[in-house]
């Protein structure tokens, strides 16, 4: 039998504010995880319990500690997740990072409402990946495939188009083989574009792409911008990858969840644990909870794909962190850019983990692993030998590299053939 509950449990023993955190004691009962509601003089804030240490409890504000008194604010258990609103309702919508209509719309047409914490999926039944995502783009679809159901990093320094490639790679995703695929067609993954973080150029060419693109404006747009609390900048991949895994593990859908910038989001939990208890959370731990949140379910349809952008160079510590707990990354050459190379992607410098059961004939390209192989060989050792080979270097990149329009796999492999039938011998093959 359902029981009503007649009073709340909280506490109104604040020890103290610092960034979107609030300190309060004499919370008995609080768990890691918990919603709760921050009064006051009777106005509301929700948040989110980080830690509990003895008799000290750690709130994280979604929006910000700003105007809060210590003498005036209670802190109330919820006795519940926090939690994001599903469904069908959120298509071509754009949202907030607490996952509400940035319109003042509201979702009382959710099918369901999940906790945003969700679970890494268990390697027991994760299945092998068995279809490429076509990317539209040569020096992805050919040299360094994403497969479906993994995740990816995308590095792109200051000053180079890191949210402009991703949005170009969401806007023309196709996955022609795989095994849920009808045969003959090919599906368009449902997109799920994040944005954290994002100045107002950046909002903009966000925004640009959910009004240009006819398949994106199906997708889900949570944005968080650069004025927005940092408390959201941290809720908001979890809001969206709680709507992704509904999508693909309730409804059978292949989900691709883009996340720019992720480095925005470092920052935003380093100054986050500036305040709190530097033991209780580590940035490796945290990114890792959030990639594994990707996949497919062995014997069931639907997957998530993730492409986490990050704004640093592929050298940077945070990359090399992201980088390990990723199972490919995309890089992009400052070189190839002030060239005019469009996308400026570095071949040599990206790489991603292939599986041999989802490329080759009747998936991919024929021969897909020895065609990649031999294409970025010629074009390493093209770049070392420089003015004897220079013309093939720069027919590489502007042939096969550089291109204004979407390729099919075939017409990738055209493109990647006709530089190599450049080359004066066999010296490379």
């Amino acid at each position: 039998m359902n029981t009503a509950r007649l009073y709340k449990e909280g506490s109104s023993e604040i020890e103290g504010l610092a960034g979107p955190l609030l300190f309060v004691s004499d919370m008995r009962g609080a768990a890691c995880g918990e919603r709760v509601t921050v009064e006051t003089d009777g106005r509301f804030r929700e948040g989110q319990v980080l830690s509990v240490r003895d008799d000290l409890c750690v709130v994280l504000l979604f929006e910000g500690t700003e105007g809060l008194s210590t003498g005036r604010t209670t802190v109330w258990l919820e006795r519940d997740a926090v939690k994001t609103g599903v469904g069908e309702i959120l298509r071509g919508q754009v949202l907030s990072g607490r996952g509400l209509p940035l319109d003042g719309g509201d979702l009382y047409g959710a099918e369901d409402f999940l906790p945003v914490e969700g679970l890494p999926l268990n390697p027991a039944v994760r299945a092998v990946p068995t279809a490429a995502v076509e990317t539209g783009l040569s020096a992805l679809d050919v040299a360094a495939p994403l497969m479906l159901g993994q995740k990816f990093s995308l590095f792109a320094p200051p000053g180079l188009p890191g949210l402009e490639t991703a949005a170009r790679i969401a806007g023309s995703a196709l996955i022609r083989s795989g095994r849920s695929l009808v045969s003959g067609k090919e599906r368009t993954p449902l997109v799920i574009f994040v944005g954290m973080g994002l100045a107002e150029r950046e909002e903009d060419c966000f925004l640009e792409f959910f009004n240009r693109e006819d398949d994106a404006a199906g997708g889900v747009f949570l944005l968080n911008r650069a004025g927005d609390p940092i408390g959201e900048r941290l809720l908001i991949p979890r809001v969206a990858l709680t709507v992704a895994e509904h999508f693909a593990f309730r409804k059978g859908l292949d989900v691709l969840v883009v996340m720019a910038d992720m480095f925005r989001y470092a920052q935003a939990f380093w100054e986050t644990t500036a305040f709190g208890d530097r033991r209780r959370f580590d940035l490796g731990s945290d990114l890792a909870g959030l990639c594994g949140r990707s996949g497919c379910l062995a014997g069931r349809p639907g997957s998530v794909t993730q492409l986490l952008v990050a704004e640093t160079p592929a050298d940077h510590p945070f990359a090399e962190l992201l980088g390990r707990l990723t199972e490919g990354r995309i890089v992009l050459d400052r070189r190839l850019h002030v060239r005019g190379i469009s996308p400026p992607i570095d071949v040599l410098e990206s790489r991603f983990r292939i599986s041999a059961k989802a490329v080759g004939r009747g998936r991919t390209i024929d021969a897909h692993e020895a065609l990649a192989a031999r294409l970025r060989s010629a074009y390493a050792e093209a770049r070392e030998a420089a003015g004897l080979y220079r013309e093939f270097t720069e027919s590489f990149e502007k042939i096969f590299l550089d291109q204004k329009a979407r390729r099919t796999f075939a017409q990738s492999e055209a493109a990647a053939w006709e530089v190599l039938n450049l080359l004066p011998s066999s010296e490379f093959l």
